[in-house]
């Protein structure tokens, strides 16, 4: 089976993946001891990371070490800079290396944001599958998951499955 890219991440009801300020606090609303949403069970699925260099610098910001550093990671970035082990920092075609991994063996491909990079994937209609966990909060303002000027695509629902914190999460298939 051809490896997929996989979208996960937490959005808040009104499509929010940020407030202002790259202000994440709202999903500390969902935390719960001993839950971790399919986190861990969904990051063994997949051995290669891509993540735009905003969503890169804001991680680095918090930790010492890249949490990911057992998996192939690209950082999507104009900036020209070496590789670091597994880290690589891309400035090619995003179709271009999507496809290579597709064409690849191995696990799947675990997009972890940001909304730039979500979007271009979008727009080239890459996206396999989406697992969207939605925090049950309304934020207003901030970084929107989508964007206008995404084509229609239809999705096929996989898997609803609600929380006792109130987090929904949804899995879809994307449609070709």
């Amino acid at each position: 089976m051809q490896r997929q890219l996989v979208l996960y991440i937490a959005s808040s009801l009104d499509g929010y993946i940020a407030k202002p300020n790259d202000d994440l606090s709202f999903l500390s609303l969902v935390e719960q001891a001993g839950e971790d949403y399919g986190y861990q069970t969904f990051i063994d699925s997949v051995d290669t990371i891509i993540l735009g260099r905003k969503t890169y610098d804001w991680v680095m910001k918090q930790v010492t070490i890249f949490p990911h550093h057992d998996k192939t990671t690209y950082v999507i970035t104009h900036q020209v800079r070496s590789s670091e082990g597994n880290l690589h920092f891309y400035t090619g075609n995003l179709r271009t290396l999507i496809q290579q991994l597709k064409a690849e063996q191995g696990k799947n491909i675990f997009c972890d944001g940001g909304a730039e990079i979500v979007n271009l994937l979008l727009q080239e209609q890459l996206f396999d599958r989406l697992i969207i966990s939605i925090i049950p909060v309304l934020v207003g303002e901030g970084i929107k998951l989508f964007k206008t000027g995404i084509p229609e695509k239809r999705l096929k629902l996989l898997a609803a499955k609600s929380f006792t914190t109130g987090l929904v999460q949804l899995h879809y298939h994307v449609e070709p």
